[in-house]
């Protein structure tokens, strides 16, 4: 009946399963392979899992990795086979029930999970029963998803597995693989077993992500299920193209009143990304018939989409926007908002219009330009992107600035474990510039803090210190630490409080606790500011600093109790994923007013 209805879905699509038409599954073990009837091959996968086993298994989207997320052994495996050091892993539960047993859920959590859509919704785990400890590596939180295919039900279907590990079937920060014989050929060294279909994937998707915060389901990674539903607006974008940021890559194009945002495309930092991040602009063009007319980049002069958006110099009209006007930009285009806002933008890394990274922004703006009211203090940055990967030399540079080289006879953990030589070293670079770019991030205070408290040292992804700092907090704890604020937001006294709590012996969730407190503080102060300045009330909130669940709910709270307005993103990525949409509107509004 679904078939043959004009309302549902399936009329449309037609994607006729039966055991004549297909898709036909095969498995593959070692230079075997292994067509049987669909119960032979589920009962076989679910032995292999059982007996620690690697399985790839082909998805909608791509290749998946899966194996039984209670066995250390085999999780502990999977990371070593897919280069894959620390990042969690998400986890697919047999149903419901099951997720309620490792998790904490309420009743938004539960409606994302059940949704269409099924993403994978970051979940506060359970102390027991336990997953094996390398599927979230300390963090205190599980990436919890779903079945979506009938092959995911019929493996699951198994009271002895509750649970196995699902992740990108890809070598570390490559994009996801799809095709059965790259699959055969690459996965076979990291799988004990390859599950393929005779179905074409035709547009290459990870499983989006989705977190909880202030009562909002919040798109994290928006992909599978999300893409590609328009973002409509109320500005004619027809030709646009956006390029989006480095990170976190995701593309946008134009059509009438419509933003179409492309899947997440992942890091552009190496080739086979920068190839999808090409394939996926073609693809959308062509399938949306746009024919581009103008294209937007960051201002960042070495990202690829820059550079990728040079070549078109000449053939249309080349648009650049700042990294965190478009960051509050998008979230501006999710509500519908027009008029003037308070945008306060925090993430890690952001090419400013001075030249210096920016990345905590107190911002007045509308869609066709801005003025930076505030910011935090500039600190170098020593040796650029490996003081992001190594958080400890941020750590150093504010440590520095705060006691000069006195911090080193202090006493703290971070100068044993790192050792004085190399810290030295470090100050030597600051001393004589070399390779210490300016910043101004929210990011890299985490980073700091993190890294003081011996939380994280080295980076081993993205975001882990800030991560990692925020699933230690204990809650409850209203106490802060003092900051300047002389139109710049200086943290020097910040720092001498936090080491004075070390010292002391404080722990470092009360420690994580009071330093959230203290953004908090900052951020709500900047907007009072701005207000008392041009009289403005709606508060504008993104970067990827606001994924961070206590920090958003903390601000949000605290801004509404002073009368302000406040929004921050829900249907797109507070993180880089959103860029392109602020692109996108900037670009029209700017050239087309």
């Amino acid at each position: 009946s679904e078939y043959e209805n004009i309302h549902d879905r399936r009329f449309h699509a037609q994607p006729v399963a039966c055991n004549e038409c297909g898709p036909h599954y095969s498995l593959w073990k070692g230079e075997d392979r292994i067509i049987e009837d669909t119960d032979t091959m589920v009962s076989e996968i679910r032995k292999m899992l059982r007996e620690g086993k690697i399985i790839a298994m082909k998805g909608i989207g791509g290749f998946h990795l899966a194996c039984n997320a209670q066995d250390e052994y085999a999780v502990s495996r999977l990371r070593s086979k897919k280069n894959r050091e620390g990042k969690p892993f998400a986890v697919m539960f047999s149903g419901l029930d099951e997720v309620r047993r490792f998790a904490f859920t309420g009743e938004k959590e539960e409606k994302c999970l059940t949704s269409w859509r099924r993403p994978i919704v970051i979940l506060d785990s359970k102390p027991s029963p336990t997953l094996a400890p390398s599927v979230s590596n300390g963090l205190k939180s599980i990436g919890a998803m779903l079945p979506y295919m009938p092959f995911h039900y019929l493996l699951l279907n198994e009271p002895g597995l509750p649970a196995m590990v699902l992740t990108s079937g890809n070598i570390s920060d490559e994009p996801i693989i799809t095709e059965n014989e790259e699959a055969l050929k690459r996965l076979k060294p990291v799988a004990d077993a390859v599950l393929v279909y005779n179905r074409d994937i035709a547009n290459r998707s990870d499983d989006s992500v989705v977190r909880v915060i202030a009562g909002e389901g919040r798109v994290v990674r928006r992909s599978r299920g999300f893409v590609p539903e328009p973002i409509r607006l109320d500005m004619n974008v027809e030709g646009i193209i956006a390029t989006g940021a480095e990170l976190m890559g995701c593309l946008a194009v134009g059509k009438d009143h419509m933003a179409i945002l492309s899947q997440h495309i992942g890091d552009m930092t190496n080739p086979e990304t920068c190839e999808f991040f090409e394939e996926t602009l073609n693809r959308f063009t062509r399938l949306f018939r746009v024919t581009p007319a103008m294209i937007v980049s960051d201002l960042h002069p070495d990202y690829f989409t820059t550079r990728f958006a040079e070549k078109f110099a000449g053939k249309v009209l080349h648009v650049q926007v700042q990294h965190h006007h478009a960051h509050i930009a998008s979230c501006m285009a999710e509500y519908g908002i027009s008029q003037r806002v308070i945008g306060i933008a925090m993430d890690g890394t952001g090419y400013g219009t001075d030249g210096h990274i920016w990345g905590a922004e107190f911002l007045e703006c509308d869609l066709a330009g801005f003025d930076r009211h505030f910011h935090f203090e500039y600190i170098p940055l020593p040796g650029g992107d490996k003081g992001i990967e190594e958080p400890w030399r941020t750590a150093v540079s504010y440590l520095f600035h705060a006691y000069g080289d006195k911090f080193l006879s202090l006493g703290l953990p971070l100068v044993k474990e790192i050792g004085e030589e190399k810290i030295r070293l470090v100050m030597k670079m600051i001393d004589l510039k070399i390779n210490c770019p300016l910043v101004s991030s929210a990011g890299r205070l985490f980073d700091v803090v993190a890294a003081l408290t011996g939380i994280c040292n080295v980076s081993l992804f993205h975001a882990e210190a800030p991560m990692r700092l925020e699933a230690l907090l204990i809650k409850d704890i209203n106490e802060e630490y003092p900051y300047h604020f002389d139109g710049i937001f200086r943290f020097s006294e910040t720092i001498k409080a936090i080491v004075s709590d070390i010292l002391a012996g404080i722990e470092p969730g009360r420690i994580s606790a009071k330093f959230h407190n203290t953004m908090i503080s900052v951020i709500f102060n900047g907007a009072a500011s701005i207000r008392e300045a041009t009289g403005l009330n709606r508060v504008v909130l993104s970067g990827g600093t606001f994924q961070n669940r206590y920090l958003l709910e903390g601000a949000e709270k605290r801004l509404k109790a002073g009368g302000f307005q406040v929004v921050a993103p829900c249907r797109i990525p507070a993180n880089d994923g959103g860029i392109a949409l602020g692109q996108l509107v900037i670009a029209s509004r700017m050239h087309c007013m």
